[in-house]
């Protein structure tokens, strides 16, 4: 397999495999990888216990699948200043890229809203897609995006302070209780119901600092500071956010819970997400380990179109597939959970395979 030509002077190649890897993962539970590899382990094994990583956490507390869409969110942060500074030095007209970023804002924001229609077989309002969220984060980046980093710093701890203040103010006794919260009240103030998964559409206010957390991180890596310098930078700052997420929960004063993005939740995911970053530039851009990145650097280069096509007709290809694959292992007398792994492998290869398919004829879908 031929790689993709990569100039290190004008590709950060960690970031093109951070975000691939974090494409693959989500095209994978799309695929239903996840839930047919879960079923081939019983419950209190440690296979189980591992495969539960892959699973959003019910309320308290953060497992492995919790930080895929923080990862998201702080990676497209991370690609703002490269995308929208080449952009502006292209048209020379910042009112050109403003209408970029508006328009952007408005497709995502459309997408996520139909997305809810897909799922729902009708017409519906609903804001909890990530889609939908991120319309607004990138919306709210931009704003910020050339403040210095003093003012960055600061609105992105505002928006922490104010998702605190909202949920305290509200039910100063039990501010985070599930279904009771002040995110499920506003939710009920603009579409009249709950999300069966107590997710709230006001999560885009405190995730919007990853984001933001990604934009200043990008700032950091366009600047002519030594690698080694940007690293620590990306680990220290990090380690400050793990440290006061999970500070925040293991003392009780504000829990770890993903479905309402708590302060201690987004400083949590956000250090995680940070000390991976640090880790793939170490890896891949400053030890040039690069040949491993180049099969999920394809699935990355269309990333909303991948996303969409994967919520949209994932389950559907794994049941057209179904037919056929069930048809060649059943009476081989392959297990039920064997075909489903099977299947579910096969419905992610031809998603992989569409990828690849895709980069071959240079199509890039773009909004």
């Amino acid at each position: 397999m031929k790689q993709p030509i990569i100039s290190p002077s004008n590709r950060l190649v960690s970031l093109d495999a951070y975000r691939g890897i974090t494409m693959f993962l989500l095209i994978a539970e799309s695929a239903l990888l996840y839930q047919a590899l879960i079923g081939l382990f019983p419950e209190n094994t440690w296979g189980h216990h591992i495969m539960i990583q892959f699973t959003h956490h019910p309320w308290n507390g953060l497992r492995f699948w919790d930080l895929i869409q923080p990862f998201f969110m702080f990676i497209v942060g991370v690609a703002m200043p490269f995308s929208l500074t080449r952009r502006l030095e292209n048209s020379q007209d910042s009112s050109k890229v403003t209408r970029h970023v508006l328009r952007r804002c408005l497709l995502l924001f459309l997408f996520g809203t139909g997305l809810h229609c897909v799922y729902n077989q009708q017409l519906v309002f609903e804001l909890w897609n990530v889609l939908t969220q991120l319309s607004f984060t990138i919306l709210f980046t931009y704003l910020f995006l050339r403040q210095p980093f003093k003012v960055q710093l600061g609105v992105s701890i505002g928006l922490l302070l104010l998702t605190e203040l909202m949920y305290r103010m509200y039910h100063p006794e039990a501010p985070f209780v599930k279904g009771e919260n002040f995110g499920s009240y506003m939710d009920q103030l603009m579409m009249g119901k709950l999300s069966p998964g107590n997710w709230v559409a006001i999560n885009c206010i405190p995730t919007a600092a990853h984001t933001l957390w990604g934009a200043m991180c990008g700032n950091l890596l366009r600047k002519k500071l030594p690698d080694l310098k940007k690293i620590k930078w990306f680990f220290l700052a990090g380690l400050g956010g793990l440290i006061l997420g999970y500070g925040l929960d293991i003392l009780q004063i504000t829990p770890i819970v993903k479905r309402i993005c708590t302060s201690s939740f987004v400083l949590a995911s956000g250090g995680w997400a940070l000390v991976a970053l640090g880790l793939f530039y170490w890896l891949v851009d400053m030890k040039k380990v690069q040949s491993w990145t180049f099969p999920f650097i394809l699935v990355g280069m269309n990333p909303i179109f991948i996303y969409l096509f994967a919520q949209v007709l994932g389950q559907w290809l794994f049941n057209l597939l179904k037919i056929f694959s069930f048809g060649v292992m059943e009476p081989l007398g392959v297990p039920e959970p064997g075909m489903q792994l099977i299947n579910a492998l096969l419905t992610l290869g031809a998603m992989w395979y569409l990828c690849y398919f895709l980069y071959k004829k240079k199509i890039f879908f773009k909004i």
